[in-house]
């Protein structure tokens, strides 16, 4: 079998690593337990989880053990890496629901049963720690001058660092300790946007238990312009299918752009490289094809083989104007609201394809909105009950989002 390591690196995941030849040699020689840290801060994980959900899989499918890390503790302080403010405080409870919410979601891709991957809080050791032994065993390691260099606190600085988010590289370093003393974990992976903190927990093990303790962070799932995927007109790209439906997620991928396909092809499926280049090799229309094959295999993954025909069948019949489809997203309004018409702005709102009148205007204006396939022309549109045909219109923003309205 392939070392994993060398899988990882052909399909482009590997950013940074603390011994590049030690963890490739330790790969290939044993199996190796290692863990990756959730922020529970939502009760879905979305599209920039989902890279580090790949690695774990990959890793998993060579006989390595993940552990799926919840944040419970570190999150009650707040992760500074990348965020401009302090973050609200969750309650146990809260954190507990969101770590639920996670494993159903990644069911599909990681097996959990016994001495497969493990998921574990944080909370279960740092809420009990005492302040004065955990200040002497620990942090007498922490250079506070350091520190301050690492990029996580030295983007905050001008903003306010609190002295809570100051113990959250601490608290990180020493959930990598706790993990290596109790499950013989060696390796902590993470987002590149991590790597102050994934140093800091190797650096604090081998200080204190005189053991080797590794590092690897991958690459931040972005465009080729370099901004972050998974965001869109109406937010974040979600796993759960209740806050981003199994259509529109597979329309997400069905329109990335050109330049990012074979990426994404090689990051996010488990299709052959030999494939993966294939595909992203063509040009014009075809590459319509490879993101056809893109959107369904992630679909499948994150929702299901069944859920990703439904959605490849909906995609097929709206771009093929064939019937509408019930798997593309609706929202069922009472039949009284229309009884004396409803103004095209309320039900844009309503349906929450546009997120302020102001905005309804602009796309209205660039006519960037369509009902049945005829474009809106008027801010001042009436909607009333006689426009449905059959109870159902469809309403289309731009090209690509698609909502259908029911009466009921």
């Amino acid at each position: 079998m392939a070392n994993v390591f060398d899988t990882l690196m052909e399909r482009g995941f590997i950013e940074q690593t603390t011994h590049e030849d030690e963890i490739r040699e330790l790969l290939g020689k044993e199996s190796v337990t290692f863990y990756i840290g959730f922020d529970p801060t939502a009760d879905s994980l979305h599209v920039g989880h989902f890279l580090q959900i790949m690695v774990m899989a990959h890793m998993q499918k060579a006989g390595h053990r993940p552990i799926f890390l919840i944040g419970g503790g570190t999150s009650m302080v707040g992760d500074p890496s990348g965020k401009t403010d302090m973050r609200k405080m969750l309650t146990q409870e809260q954190i507990e629901y969101n770590g639920e919410c996670f494993k159903k979601q990644v069911s599909n891709m990681l097996d959990f049963s016994e001495g497969k991957a493990i998921m574990i809080n944080n909370a279960d050791w740092l809420m009990d720690l005492k302040y004065i032994p955990f200040l002497r065993e620990v942090g007498q390691h922490f250079s506070v001058n350091r520190m301050l260099t690492a990029e996580c606190y030295k983007n905050r600085m001008e903003k306010g660092l609190s002295f809570l988010e100051f113990n959250y590289m601490i608290m990180q370093s020493y959930d990598f300790l706790e993990l290596y003393r109790k499950y013989d974990c060696k390796l902590q992976m993470g987002g590149n946007d991590q790597w102050s903190n994934i140093i800091s927990g190797v650096d604090l093990i081998r200080r204190i238990e005189g053991g080797s303790a590794y590092g690897m962070t991958f690459k931040i799932l972005t465009t080729s312009e370099g901004k972050k995927m998974g965001k869109t007109e109406k937010g974040a790209v979600w796993l759960d299918a209740e806050k981003t439906s199994p259509y529109d997620f597979y329309q997400y991928w069905r329109n990335v752009n050109d330049t990012d396909v074979e990426k994404c092809l090689s990051l996010l499926t488990f299709l052959p490289m030999e494939e993966v280049r294939k595909l992203g090799a063509l040009e014009g229309a075809k590459i319509n094809k490879a993101k056809e094959v893109l959107a369904f295999e992630v679909t499948k993954l994150v929702h299901g083989e069944e859920e990703a025909k439904k959605a490849e069948k909906a995609a097929k019949a709206l771009f093929g104007q064939g019937a509408l489809n019930d798997n593309i997203p609706f929202t069922e309004i009472p039949r009284d609201e229309f009884k004396d018409g409803m103004d095209i702005l309320t039900l844009l709102e309503k349906i929450d394809i546009i997120s302020s009148r102001s905005e309804g205007r602009r796309l209205i204006k660039q006519n960037g909105i369509s009902i049945d396939d005829e474009k809106v022309k008027d801010f001042n549109m009436v909607i009333r009950e006689e426009d449905f045909k059959d109870d159902k219109l469809m309403i289309r923003r731009g090209k690509k989002v698609y909502h259908q309205v029911r009466l009921v």
